[in-house]
């Protein structure tokens, strides 16, 4: 199974205090741009979503495309949009481990359903 270095990305799209460890983090196994990583990184989402969008060199299953499409929408306020690439990702036949930014592996279905409930919990409290 591939082990993608998505950190500070996936760990944003959580609960999870990460700024105490200072990481350098990319893309790793993806071309450059195919799934939005620095893009999201630099809070473009707009820029995000058009590059990942445009990018076929990655399965529309791909989970980590899934991930950034779910974490730009969220946080352009299209909760209903971004639920919906959350749960895709949840339910792909597709699956990898993401190394977050605190150091930890997590698979990308616990990935996905962490940050749809954490979408939902944000959903709720507004």
């Amino acid at each position: 199974m591939r082990i993608l270095l998505l950190g500070a990305l996936i760990a944003g799209t959580f609960s999870v205090a990460a700024q105490a460890k200072s990481v350098a983090v990319n893309e790793i196994s993806y071309p450059k741009e195919s799934i939005g990583y620095e893009a999201l990184m630099r809070g473009d989402n707009e820029r995000a979503v058009s590059q990942i969008m445009a990018s076929e060199q990655i399965s529309k299953r791909d989970p980590a495309k899934l991930l950034n499409l779910g974490r730009a929408f969220a946080r352009m306020g299209q909760t209903e949009r971004a639920a919906g690439y959350f749960k895709a990702a949840m339910e792909s036949r597709e699956s990898v481990d993401l190394v977050l930014a605190d150091g930890r592996v997590m698979n990308s279905k616990a990935a996905a359903r962490a940050a749809y409930a954490n979408l939902q919990t944000r959903v709720a409290t507004r």
